[in-house]
């Protein structure tokens, strides 16, 4: 009697799939932080210029206000 056993390695398939879904998670989340951020924009954009002054920031800093995170100084 012979029996014949054939080993195909996973490793490859799977290193192959753990790098796909692991691009789609850093596509997912970097779309929702600017998802986010732009929303964070339009909210600060429709305050008036007062409110704007009391969070200690001018309209034409909003973008780098709520990017802020994003720049090294």
């Amino acid at each position: 009697m012979a029996s014949v056993t054939s080993n195909i390695p996973a490793a490859g398939f799977s290193a192959k799939l753990a790098g796909l879904m692991a691009s789609i998670s850093a596509g997912m989340v970097a779309y929702m932080e600017r998802r986010t951020r732009s929303e964070q924009i339009a909210v600060l954009q429709s305050k008036s210029d007062e409110e704007l002054a009391k969070l200690g920031i001018n309209r034409d800093e909003i973008p780098a206000y709520v990017f802020r995170d994003l720049f090294y100084v």
